[in-house]
């Protein structure tokens, strides 16, 4: 990637980057970790990029971070996936095929982090006009709709869903996105010298102690989440930055 495509994929990136919205402190129910007779958990104000890291930014990312290109990056914070379809074509599609490490990275060098599972959860609960259409059927169908398209290589062009009713969009039905914490719901350890204490999330039995049993689309993004190493890295894995309610990205 060299001399003009170089100089277009700056421009696309410095068109793109910045577009980042604020939202409000609230409280959320997620679909795990909730204690007997607790309701919510409370969410503080954060700030969270409008659409994923685009193939712009990334490149961009990559002539101020040489060390993780392909090439270079650490094989001990990376998978042999990693950026394996990344190239000079459609520089505002999702970067994807990015590890938790190197995702981590980007945000850090923004001034950023990745969000949380609760923040990430919180704000893909909205729809375009309520805070919290969780646990609406059609908003849930909606969402299992998108799920279930096949997925094509010209798909990472479309806009995913729409707007939320903060402005952030793309949430679902674009990629999966990386949150910071994604495996900690998820006890280390082998079941059998664990005593089977995880038992209870594996499979059917995933719902007994969910806040939303009918929620299937969110039982789906925590057994993604569940499945993933951070070295991994996914043609349908991207990632957004989130930023503290006072930090300037």
């Amino acid at each position: 990637m060299r001399g003009a495509t170089l100089t277009l994929w700056l421009l696309a990136s410095s068109a793109l980057a910045g577009e980042v919205l604020s939202l409000p402190q609230g409280t959320f129910a997620p679909l795990f970790g909730l204690d007997v007779g607790q309701t919510a958990f409370p969410v503080g104000a954060f700030r969270l990029d409008v659409r994923p890291v685009s193939r712009a930014e990334w490149a961009a990312f990559l002539t101020k971070a040489p060390q993780w290109t392909k090439a270079k990056a650490p094989r001990v914070l990376v998978d042999e996936k990693y950026l394996n379809a990344f190239g000079a074509d459609r520089p505002s599609a999702p970067v994807t095929e990015v590890s938790y490490f190197a995702a981590r990275a980007f945000c850090a060098a923004r001034g950023g982090r990745l969000p949380t599972t609760l923040e990430w959860e919180y704000a893909a609960a909205a729809d375009e006009k309520r805070a919290d259409a969780s646990r609406t059927p059609e908003f849930a169908q909606r969402i299992l709709n998108w799920y279930g398209k096949p997925n094509r290589p010209d798909d990472l062009d479309q806009p995913g869903s729409p707007k939320k009713v903060y402005g952030v969009e793309a949430l679902h039905g674009l990629v999966w996105e990386w949150t910071d914490d994604f495996n900690a719901l998820f006890v280390s350890g082998d079941n059998r010298q664990d005593g089977d204490s995880n038992s209870k999330f594996m499979c059917g039995a995933g719902a007994t102690g969910s806040a939303g049993r009918e929620d299937y689309a969110a039982f789906m993004r925590y057994a993604m989440r569940s499945s993933l190493t951070p070295r991994t890295s996914l043609p349908r894995l991207g990632f957004r930055c989130a930023y503290d309610s006072r930090s300037t990205p």
